[in-house]
């Protein structure tokens, strides 16, 4: 079954084709036969394609919407699709399972729309492009970042506000990235044989957005994104844990609006804020390295000690861990900050082997912790549209997700 998985934004498009059934997901047979990506659809788009075994296609076109988007992609791709995927970031309190695209489905998308503005409308533009595109019968499943997070006790996603809160308008920690979580909790059971209920972690996705999850028997018990991805670590742009009376501080003393702050937190902050440089962490490092600056360094060492908060919190929260799972763009790529997070934590069982971590990049997966560290430190490098295109089988074909 060749299962087209997109992953679609207000403006862009990202997608892969993977040739993937029940008996290849056993034996992780899966193939991918296209990837790609199409940036600035409604002006002069750039359209970057991928297809196994062909040379690269990157050009600009001029394409209206997702649908010509859509139009634009297909015939490169040379193959038939019967089954589409789609990443669809909040599924709210009712959406908990990857499921089959029908009408319910979308009313349960659209009615999340005031907890992710800006990424579930984006995500029905994809379902309703490829509607229009391929027809009604076409098989669409739908798959939602929150979805993994929704075995999380209520003392984990309850807030310490009035419960009204929580009882009319749903505050509550959601968490995000759950794809990803999923996935390398998955590949880490596969790498070591163990089961689902034998598996204790804390997995860390480390890119532009950040996370960290708690997995106890398999699942999420607890995660550091909350209502909205700004919670938790400190990432690219978004600021992470802060104190609230921050906000009512700033615009007393700035004349700062809601919306003004809300971006500073969320497009001003993080890296990018306290460097005043750059939200790449590559960047970053550079800079620290040959010229020795201050705050770029200052931003790195803010970056780690959240993660490492984090880590201390999850492993009393799990009461011990099998585990320490790095991915994400830095978790998978970038040793130095991996060192430095897990520097000085022996009094908790942790210690990396400096070769095996300093090896293990580009895609590499594997057990970077030392001979004698009592918790394992893995790198598993996610990938989320593989587990949207087994879900998307599993959906057609009627099958218990695991």
């Amino acid at each position: 079954m060749n299962v087209l998985v997109l992953n679609c934004g207000s403006s862009s498009l990202r997608f892969q084709v993977i040739d993937t059934d029940l008996a290849k997901i056993e034996k992780d047979g899966d193939r991918r036969l296209a990837a790609g990506r199409i940036e600035r659809i409604g002006s002069e788009a750039v359209i970057d394609i991928q297809i196994e075994g062909k040379p690269r296609l990157k050009h600009a076109e001029a394409l209206r919407d997702h649908k010509a988007a859509l139009d634009a992609i297909l015939p490169a791709l040379g193959t038939d699709i019967d089954a589409v995927g789609h990443r669809v970031v909040h599924g709210g309190e009712k959406l908990t399972r990857s499921v089959l695209i029908d009408e319910q489905v979308i009313e349960g998308i659209e009615e999340c729309i005031e907890l992710a503005p800006l990424h579930n409308p984006a995500n029905l533009k994809g379902i309703h492009a490829a509607r229009e595109r391929f027809g009604a019968k076409m098989p669409q499943a739908a798959f939602f970042d929150t979805s993994f997070h929704a075995t999380m006790p209520e003392t984990s996603y309850l807030y310490a506000l009035p419960y009204w809160t929580y009882v009319r308008h749903k505050v509550r920690r959601y968490g995000f990235h759950g794809t990803s979580h999923r996935y390398v909790a998955y590949r880490y059971r596969r790498l070591t044989g163990k089961a689902r209920e034998d598996v204790n972690l804390i997995t860390l996705h480390l890119g532009n957005g950040c996370s960290a999850c708690a997995i106890q028997g398999g699942q999420s018990v607890d995660t550091s994104m909350g209502l909205t991805p700004l919670e938790g670590l400190v990432m690219g742009t978004r600021s992470g844990d802060l104190d609230p009376s921050i906000l009512e501080y700033l615009a007393h003393r700035e004349g700062m609006s809601l919306g003004e702050i809300d971006t500073l937190l969320n497009k001003q902050s993080g890296l990018v804020g306290v460097s005043g440089i750059t939200n790449d962490m590559r960047d970053l490092l550079e800079e620290e390295r040959v010229n020795g600056d201050r705050r770029a360094r200052l931003a790195i060492d803010l970056f780690c000690l959240r993660v490492r908060k984090y880590i201390g919190a999850y492993l009393a929260r799990l009461n011990g861990a099998d585990a320490i799972v790095f991915a994400g763009g830095i978790g998978e790529n970038a040793p130095a900050i991996r060192e430095r997070i897990c520097a000085d934590l022996g009094f908790l069982g942790i210690a990396l082997d400096p070769e095996k971590n300093a090896r293990t990049v580009g895609g590499a997966e594997g057990d970077i912790a030392g001979a004698n560290s009592k918790v394992r430190v893995w790198v598993i490098p996610t990938n989320e549209e593989l587990l949207i295109a087994r879900d998307t089988v599993r959906c057609v074909e009627k099958k218990e997700l695991p």
